[in-house]
């Protein structure tokens, strides 16, 4: 599962109309022409938020409305940022990993830590929320050029289990010695939030980037979004295409943060081994929700494409997309 607290990221999935990025298209300044050559205002926008570059790309009658959709879309950020970012000391859940509790949990929080503890149920542990212990053991291993030793994964595997959270609307708390990531879902989950503050303005058409993709109605040029699958080994190259695009994608790989040469052992773990698995490079999930796509995604890199694929079944609807080692 992916915990990093300061991950390298790079992307793995590319917005397109026809089968031009908006790089291609020449950015915003295109955007925004293709637009008004449909009668319609187009704003972009971009910052920083979960250790990354974020972008929302929206487009509509009423310039207002998309300068207030988007605010609002970055204020929806900095609340999930606040809730569950590990880039922050002071968010709630680097606080509950300090303290071992936290009472009065935000709602970002427990709607995405309800989900992980559901989804590990489902998985029987498969995606685990509390895998954050191995972080350290791997990546300061990693700094020094060796594998972890033996002992020190066995210890951090042994604190690893999802029952040992207990959540509840008012309060949750951790068995000692438990440790949280959210880091597999926090970026799906902004995903739905920036979408939702969007819609609450009447946006209608727009395309979102917070390090996994959203997208509703279509591009500027009338077109529907499509979405570019990268290439595992040759990221200037896609290895699939998504079109039409609606909905929410994720992709988990073997590539985002890798502690060795030959990516065997990279940032997504088995729970039950503390190691990484070995069956693919990359997986990408489309969904509903990116809450959905992100956590499914992570979960069946653990699970390989038979069980992976069982487990989608269960949320009607997805679609997953394997891409095997090479």
């Amino acid at each position: 599962m992916p915990m990093p607290q300061h991950p390298s990221r790079r992307r793995f999935l590319l917005g397109m109309a026809g089968l031009a990025g908006l790089a291609g298209l020449g950015g915003p300044a295109a955007f925004r022409a293709l637009a008004a050559a449909r009668g319609l205002a187009s704003r972009t926008r971009a910052g920083l938020a979960f250790g990354t570059t974020v972008a929302l790309t929206a487009a509509g009658p009423d310039p207002a409305a998309l300068d207030a959709g988007l605010s609002e879309g970055f204020a929806a950020l900095r609340t999930v940022e606040a809730a569950a970012s590990l880039f922050r000391a002071d968010s709630a859940l680097s606080r509950l990993n300090r303290d071992g509790w936290l009472d009065a949990p935000p709602a970002d929080l427990t709607t995405m830590l309800g989900f992980a503890l559901d989804l590990a149920d489902r998985t029987d542990g498969a995606f685990d929320p509390t895998v954050q212990p191995l972080w350290p053991v791997w990546a300061e291993a990693a700094a020094r050029g060796y594998k972890p030793d033996p002992n020190r994964l066995r210890e951090a595997v042994a604190r690893i289990g999802w029952r040992r959270v207990a959540l509840g609307p008012e309060r949750i708390v951790l068995e000692s010695g438990t440790a949280l990531t959210l880091n597999a879902l926090i970026q799906g989950h902004a995903a739905d939030r920036v979408m939702a503050a969007l819609r609450g303005r009447g946006i209608t058409d727009a395309f979102v980037d917070t390090g996994e993709f959203g997208a509703m109605g279509a591009h500027p040029d009338g077109t529907p979004w499509q979405l570019g699958i990268a290439d595992p080994r040759r990221p200037e190259a896609m290895a699939a295409v998504i079109a039409p695009f609606s909905g929410f994608a994720a992709t988990s790989g073997d590539y985002g943060t890798s502690f060795s040469p030959d990516r065997a052992d990279h940032h997504i773990f088995d729970p039950t081994t503390g190691r990484s698995p070995r069956g693919l490079a990359s997986v990408t999930v489309t969904a509903g929700t990116g809450l959905v796509a992100d956590g499914l995604s992570t979960a069946c890199m653990v699970l390989g494409p038979e069980k992976g694929g069982r487990l989608l079944a269960q949320w009607p609807g997805c679609s997953v997309r394997f891409l095997g080692k090479a």
